[in-house]
């Protein structure tokens, strides 16, 4: 029989869904067997922890040029048990909905080797769509290899199940990531304190699963605190704390039954059309430019913005804009500009890109989640009025400049208009597209007690589409609140 829970730190109340499921891998253990033919044995341990999804209230793809972010961690969260073993290999097993299973299996040489180049990992994993999904787990063990020298001698059996839907903006990606990192560094007893938890989480998912994120994502699911909203500046990953809402207000999302992906091709091409613009205010402003680490990269001198273009500022940028060329093909771009600062994308001289509206986007949201989190700050226990509005009047601007970047979608547009129609008089303040963009969320601010008028968009939105309009409602904890729980079986 298994032990009693041994918390590595301890279970919070209202974590209903962790203790569920650590009370169903205790029975696994138990019965001495795990998914995949894995057999227990008395004395092994199993490491179980939890990270959420979270709701992107402002900031967005700003993260990335260095802005101001708020990220809600949401009550959906994916959970992991990992049980070291001593066979030199990953099993890994995800167990979706209606009980259907997926497994992977990955050599400890792949992941476990800190000489091996992160290209040959990613190169392995994109081999085979029917085993990419698996570079969200493995990944942060060969990031662990080569940033930290981890010594993974065996492998582990590790299940994974979540509540997280993928492809909705939410970021599915960063709490499987997020909760494999906190299994992973309590059962090898690895001290990385949770902002570098995060960081390391990021560069799993650019450098081996070959997505482009910024960071905020994977900070809101690891750091996120219940209830309160995260204020992460991106300058890489700086906590300004957490910002509670005024009583009388709640935030909500609504799904738009469109998928998103942050490695599709819209979300990079705005990232590049981003950083292809700050290499040319570089230029105009005359900051010393040289070399990178490789081609198509360079390294840019800049004490006046410290390399990030939410630094610029809207009086600045508007110094320069009619300077930046709205668009450019690659090509041209290399030629006369060698290249760009961002070491995870690379511009394509085959292909024309936008520059004057992705980079003013950044800049412009920074000032408008800063704008946010000031009105927040300033009267943090007022009831909304008078400055919901204003917040209102933020977001549906920062929906508008996604949409100008070509990162809409027919969607979450609809589900923007009917938030707008119902107004302050249904107790709707704004909206706004979440995360990527290009379908996914849109992210909801309302009073308290506005639950059932968000529910009611999502039901005249999914009567109009026939699609699914699932509401995220609710808050929980990110994983390093929590920890990881410790099974011992007898």
């Amino acid at each position: 029989m298994t032990q009693p829970l041994r918390s590595l730190s301890a279970v919070p109340h209202g974590v209903p869904d962790l203790e569920r499921f650590a009370a169903d891998v205790a029975a696994r253990l138990s019965a001495g067997a795990w998914p995949g033919s894995v057999v227990t044995r008395s004395g092994d341990s199993v490491f179980v922890a939890r990270a959420p999804g979270r709701l992107d209230v402002m900031g967005g793809i700003a993260d990335y040029s260095g802005a101001l972010v708020l990220q809600w961690p949401i009550r959906e969260a994916t959970r992991v048990a990992l049980l070291p073993w001593p066979e030199r290999r990953l099993s890994i097993t995800s167990v979706g909905r209606g009980g259907v299973e997926r497994r992977c299996n990955v050599p400890l040489d792949l992941i476990a080797d800190a000489h091996r180049p992160y290209d040959d990992v990613r190169a392995w994993f994109a081999g085979d769509p029917a085993r990419h999904w698996a570079a969200y787990v493995a990944g942060v063990f060969h990031v662990l290899s080569r940033e930290h020298g981890v010594h993974f001698r065996n492998g582990a059996a590790i299940l994974i199940e979540s509540d997280v839907p993928e492809g909705k903006g939410v970021s599915s990606s960063a709490a499987i990531e997020a909760a494999t990192m906190e299994a992973v560094v309590a059962a090898w007893g690895v001290a990385i304190e949770p902002r570098m938890r995060a960081v390391r989480c990021q560069q799993a998912e650019n450098l081996i699963v070959g997505a482009p994120c910024g960071v905020m994502d994977q900070m809101a699911s690891i750091c996120g605190e219940a209830g309160r909203l995260m204020a992460l500046l991106c300058q890489p990953a700086e906590s300004q704390g957490s910002v509670r809402l005024p009583d009388g207000l709640g935030v909500w999302g609504i799904d738009s039954g469109i998928r998103h992906a942050v490695t599709g091709a819209d979300y990079g091409a705005v990232r590049l059309g981003a950083f292809m613009g700050y290499r040319i205010l570089a230029a105009l402003a005359g900051l010393r430019v040289r070399p990178g680490q490789r081609e198509g990269h360079v390294q840019v001198d800049d004490p006046r913005w410290r390399g990030y273009l939410a630094n610029v500022g809207g009086e600045a940028f508007r110094r320069f804009e009619q300077d930046i060329p709205e668009a450019l093909d690659g090509e041209a771009f290399l030629a006369r500009y060698g290249g760009t600062t961002d070491l995870v994308t690379s511009v394509d001289p085959a292909r024309r890109y936008a520059i004057r509206v992705p980079t003013a986007h950044p800049i412009y949201e920074h000032e408008r989640v800063t704008e946010w989190a000031g009105l927040l700050t300033a009267s943090p226990s007022v009831a909304p009025a008078p400055d919901a509005a204003r917040l209102g009047a933020l977001m549906y601007e920062s929906h508008a400049s996604y949409s100008a970047c070509g990162l809409g979608s027919g969607g979450t547009d609809r589900l923007v208009s009917l938030a707008r129609a119902a107004g302050s008089a249904r107790g709707i303040y704004g909206a706004k597209i979440t995360g990527g963009g290009s379908g996914g969320t849109v992210a909801i601010l309302g009073d308290a007690s506005a639950g059932d008028s968000v529910r009611a968009i999502a039901r005249e939105y999914a009567g109009e589409t026939g699609r699914g309009a699932y509401v995220f409602e609710g808050t929980s904890p990110g994983a390093a609140r929590i920890g990881a729980i410790r099974l011992d079986a007898a």
